[in-house]
């Protein structure tokens, strides 16, 4: 704080004590509205053109009177009418009190304030409460006619309903009526809310704020009420913030600067930014120099000043300062940190510079900051200040700008960085403008770079996407060629497209060629998917053949495989294919599960291979495997039905025994 202070010294304020003594000028009255009558036209219009005084009305008649009886009478209406959500006549029952010159006691007061305010949505409640609550401030300047609770109520209620104008003026009541005012959050939060993107509202918020301050500064005899009064450091940075970025106000920006000296309230990061944004803006650099030293003294990190820097040149339109700050936080760099500016951050910048033709100053920072960052170990592609340019580009849809860039790199005979290509190069994988991306991998080869996996996996996505995979297989090769360690990725997004546009001889091939590559991990589940394909579309030898070529490089098959298999032989009742299968996986020995003990019965039985039949059914009781007999008796029936034992046990007697054991199994005998 002291450092802020006497950073202070050395500015000319506009600001003294005189600010915060009572004695100062309030603003004319004409500034806000502060009309309160009931009877009234609504303030919630913008008022008319100030008119020439018309001639003084007669004298009204006095009040009338009310006996003490019907004052009670009445306030015990409004309340009743409160709770029974009767808000008519509630206002009734007040206008009557107020007609007398009476006030409803302050429960009653907040009651109705309360209630009124809460119909929001009708627009009639939420004037009623105004008038009211401005009328009870003007009836009992001194006491606490409406207590904070009602008062919150109404300024919650007019900052939903957008209405900026009466909540000012209520506040100036409340600073009328030299009343204490209510907990900051009650009515500044709201307000700020309110005002913060209009300029003139938030012009009458700031002499509002001002004069609520002075008597924050009167009642330091109270410190308890005076804290329970102020702003917190976020409300004082909203209102820092509107003075930086929505007036522009050197001016306005530093004296609430000071009044948060005088109140207490330390300033922080985020308050220099407000600072930095406003200085860069009204382009003094002087006080950025001094908010730089000073930023260095308090140990303040320089990330969110270097931000709104940015932000600010970009406003005043200063290209080249633009270009410096974002060329010295990369020469400030150490390694390891991380990008000094977000996405939001290189957008703004792209934009700006976009917008104002400034394609060739675009071209020539990212020339600057890669001869840096060529210097620098460790860093990523992604942190460059090329790809976060580019990158921005790419995301706000410019990407042929993207492209203009990177042609002016060249005009310029400079040599371009891959973070420069990668985003453009994922952005015409996604597009799937194929045609640009091979011309600009090819710029990218002629350039001696090395593509990252993530642009190979973009690229080999798209071109199995436009189902070119002639072009993903080759590129898939350059990535192996590259040596790069993570191949998983564009491997499962080849063998997933071909498997899904059934080209198994292409995933066979494929697999073929990297089999033998310790990146990949290839597993049985590979080949089924092979197999399963092949299967699939009745090209079953060349099922077969991948099945021997999987068993001869020692991999081994497994339920899936068999079921693939046997599922494929049957389609094409190539039943023979399925005994040679069984004897195999017999006598190799498999984890039979339910699954494939039924597949071969039904295939055998289907086949009339009784025999090999009978060795299954042996086989799932010694396994304890139920069987389903009339699912196999069915198959039977469709395709034996009119096999005859004699005829059969003239031509192969163990095949006879075989059937009628089946049969006997089957309960076909019966």
């Amino acid at each position: 704080m002291r450092a802020l202070l006497r950073l202070r010294r050395r500015l000319p304020l506009p600001i003294n004590t005189r600010a915060f003594s009572p004695s100062s000028p309030s603003p004319a009255p004409h500034e806000i509205p502060t009309v309160y009558s009931f009877l009234q036209p609504s303030v919630f219009a913008p008022r008319p053109k100030p008119q020439p005084p018309p001639p003084p009305p007669p004298t009204p008649p006095a009040h009338k009177t009310l006996p003490v009886g019907d004052a009670v009478a009445l306030e015990e209406e409004l309340l009743a009418a409160v709770s029974e959500d009767r808000s008519d006549d509630a206002w009734l029952a007040f206008r009557s009190l107020a007609s007398a010159s009476l006030s409803p006691s302050p429960p009653a007061a907040a009651a109705l304030v309360s209630h009124l305010a809460a119909a929001h949505h009708h627009r009639l409640g939420l004037k009623r409460a105004f008038a009211a609550a401005v009328f009870l401030l003007e009836k009992s300047p001194h006491a606490d006619p409406v207590p904070e609770a009602a008062l919150q109520a109404v300024f919650t209620s007019l900052a939903a309903a957008g209405s900026a104008a009466p909540a000012l003026a209520l506040v100036r009541a409340l600073l009328r009526c030299g009343r204490r005012l209510p907990g900051f959050p009650a009515w500044g939060s709201p307000l700020i809310e309110l005002t913060r993107a209009d300029t003139g509202a938030f012009v009458a918020f700031l002499k509002v704020f001002d004069e609520a301050c002075k008597q924050m500064v009167a009642e330091e005899k109270s410190p308890s009420a005076a804290a329970a009064m102020r702003p917190d450091l976020a409300a004082c940075n909203a209102v820092l913030g509107g003075c930086c970025r929505l007036l522009g106000s050197v001016t306005e920006a530093e004296r609430v600067l000071e009044i948060m000296s005088v109140i207490g309230v330390s300033p922080d990061v985020d308050s220099f930014g407000c600072l930095a944004f406003l200085y860069a803006w009204r382009d003094i650099p002087s006080r950025v120099d001094e908010l730089d030293k000073l930023l260095d003294a308090l140990g303040f990190s320089k990330k969110i000043f270097f931000k709104n820097l940015i932000s600010g040149y970009l406003k005043n339109c200063s290209f080249e300062s633009v270009s410096s700050v974002i060329l010295r936080v990369v020469e400030e760099r150490r390694v390891g940190d991380s990008n000094a500016f977000d996405l939001e951050s290189y957008t703004e910048v792209a934009q700006c510079f976009v917008d104002n033709g400034r394609i060739r100053e675009l071209a020539q920072l990212i020339i600057k900051a890669q001869e840096t960052e060529s210097l620098q170990q460790s860093l990523a592609v992604e942190d460059s200040v090329g790809f976060g340019i580019v990158n921005a580009c790419v995301e706000l849809g410019l990407l042929n700008k993207a492209h203009s860039i990177l042609d002016e790199m060249t005009a310029q005979g400079a040599s371009v960085g891959l973070g420069v290509y990668s985003s453009i190069l994922k952005a015409y994988c996604k597009e799937q403008r194929t045609a640009e991306a091979a011309q600009l991998v090819s710029e990218i080869s002629a350039a001696g770079l090395q593509l990252d996996a993530g642009s190979y996996d973009a690229l080999i996505d798209a071109s199995m996407t436009a189902h070119d995979f002639l072009s993903a297989f080759s590129l898939f090769k350059e990535m192996r060629e590259a040596r790069l360690p993570d191949l998983r990725t564009s491997y499962l997004t080849i063998m997933t497209g071909l498997t899904e546009n059934n080209r198994p001889e292409l995933m066979a091939s494929f697999l073929d060629t990297v089999v033998d590559d310790p990146r990949i991990e290839i597993a049985t589940h590979d080949w089924n998917s092979i197999i399963h394909a092949f299967c699939k579309v009745g090209r079953l030898e060349d099922a077969r053949r991948t099945y021997r070529r999987m068993v001869f490089l020692r991999y081994e098959p497994n339920n899936q495989t068999y079921l693939s298999l046997i599922n494929g032989y049957v389609s094409a009742e190539k039943y023979f294919s399925v005994l040679i299968l069984w004897t195999e996986v017999r006598r190799k020995g498999a984890d039979f599960n339910h699954e494939l003990i039924d597949a071969f019965l039904y295939a055998l039985v289907k086949g009339g291979f009784f025999d090999m039949a009978m060795q299954v059914i042996e086989k799932a009781q010694e396994l304890k495997i139920f069987l389903d007999k009339w699912r196999h008796k069915q198959a039977f029936m469709e395709t034996h039905k009119k096999l005859k034992v004699a005829k059969l046990r003239k031509r192969n007697f163990r095949k006879m025994e075989a059937l009628i054991a089946f049969k006997n199994w089957a309960g076909l005998n019966a």
